[in-house]
């Protein structure tokens, strides 16, 4: 009787994933994702946050151990077929707590979607968003003017949260980031970085004549009139990587590169 732990395999749609999928499939044994203790992700990253949010919906989260197959691949490490379980045995494990937004929209609806990167707000027309925002219920920006803002855990803070002009958090950090996305006005606030126990609200000024969407990742809700963001302790992910190549390494690498 053995006490490895049970594999299962998954891949993204592309050529390169399902190649890499079949090869793989022929060296080692892998069962279906609701008997295994663990995952092997191909793709990019893109498909490493819907496999995690597969995860967040069924409400079974295993460890997922991502190869590149993909173009950035942030959250990968290098494909190889070779040595898969010395590569497992030795990987370094990361908690990623993911974030929770709670959006009311101006029909009266309301949704609860996490995000492992960011929560995004942004203008669905020509014209500038409105928001006011305020953290733990005291307002701190009446009004902001701006094509969008976004709140950005360490894991997403080198993604949209880095080509919007943000900070670069450490992985660990228990901050999260608050940037705006071409502010308007107050035209020379650039954002904020706070404590992941934050509570961060966002409230639509003129919901109907500026619309808003609010985006958790890559899931989209339109016409929002009220956005509250906040980590989501209940569910920490785990994210596995080669000891030589680690997400803390990356994240730190990246205050580097011009």
């Amino acid at each position: 009787m053995t006490n490895e732990p049970r594999r299962a395999l998954v891949a993204s749609p592309t050529q390169a994933a399902r190649a890499a999928e079949e090869r793989l499939r022929a060296a080692y044994d892998f069962v279906p994702v609701d008997q295994a203790d663990m995952v092997i992700a191909l793709g990019g990253d893109g498909f490493m946050l819907q496999t995690l949010h597969s995860m967040l919906e069924a409400r079974r989260i295993l460890p997922v151990f991502g190869m590149n197959l993909g173009t950035v691949g942030f959250l990968m490490n290098e494909w190889r077929l070779e040595r898969l379980d010395q590569r497992l045995e030795k990987a370094k494990s990361f908690k990623v707590n993911p974030l929770r937004m709670t959006v009311d929209t101006v029909d009266g609806e309301r949704f609860s979607i996490p995000a492992i990167n960011e929560v995004s707000l942004l203008r669905e027309t020509r014209q500038t968003a409105k928001l006011e925002v305020q953290v733990n219920g005291r307002p701190v920006l009446p009004e902001l003017v701006c094509d969008g803002v976004l709140v950005a855990t360490p894991a997403g803070s080198t993604a949209y949260n880095l080509s919007a002009h943000g900070p670069i958090l450490p992985l660990g950090s228990a901050l999260v980031a608050l940037t705006p996305i071409s502010p308007f006005r107050p035209r020379r606030w650039r954002g904020a970085i706070l404590p992941e126990t934050t509570s961060i609200r966002f409230s639509v000024l003129d919901p109907v004549k500026r619309p808003v969407s609010a985006v958790a990742d890559q899931r989209e809700v339109r016409d929002v009139a009220q956005v509250e963001v906040g980590i989501d302790r209940a569910t920490p992910l785990t994210l596995l990587f080669d000891p030589e190549h680690t997400l803390d390494d990356r994240i730190a690498a990246e205050q580097f590169i011009a």
